[in-house]
């Protein structure tokens, strides 16, 4: 596992004129970012959350310490953190995205792709980007193209579909 710490949210923005904030969540219940207690930022800061209202791309949120459009302005793009051990425990063939990142990719002959560099989600399924010599390949995160993650072995496999001549 590659971290203590596991990023829960994120700051888009300031929403309204009251020092609240829009409020990215990455959880799979986006309102339970507010129940794991306190979150901090990349710096230590930390944050309790009381959530306001459902807004356009994510929530409406107070923070505390927080009570100027100016002050929520400055935290646009703060990304916001909670212990792992906060965190409900996953099931089979669930991952924090933070646990794929830095595993070695192979496809199902053995042959090394390279190493997952990011987790992307655009609304539908979670994209793998595997880094390796060339260009960056994107895999999408599906039983049929990840077959097998193994994070004791710090390894994916993956069947990648055949690319069309």
């Amino acid at each position: 596992m590659s971290s203590s710490r596991i990023c829960v949210g994120a700051i888009s923005g300031s929403f309204g004129v009251r020092g609240e904030v829009r409020l990215k969540s990455f959880c799979a219940i986006p309102e339970a970012i507010a129940d794991y207690g306190p979150v901090a930022s990349e710096d230590g800061r930390q944050f309790r959350i009381t959530l306001t209202r459902p807004v356009a791309g994510g929530l409406g949120a107070r923070l505390t310490g927080v009570a100027t459009k100016e002050e929520a302005d400055a935290l646009k793009g703060t990304q916001l953190y909670v212990g792992r051990d906060k965190l409900p425990a996953l099931g089979d063939d669930e991952f924090y995205h933070s646990d794929l990142i830095g595993l070695e990719v192979r496809d199902t002959g053995g042959t090394l792709l390279g190493t997952v560099a990011a987790v992307h989600n655009h609304g539908a399924d979670d994209i793998l980007e595997v880094q390796g010599k060339g260009e960056a390949l994107l895999l999408p995160f599906t039983r049929a193209i990840v077959p097998t993650v193994d994070l004791t072995e710090g390894r994916i496999v993956v069947d990648p579909p055949e690319e069309d001549e």
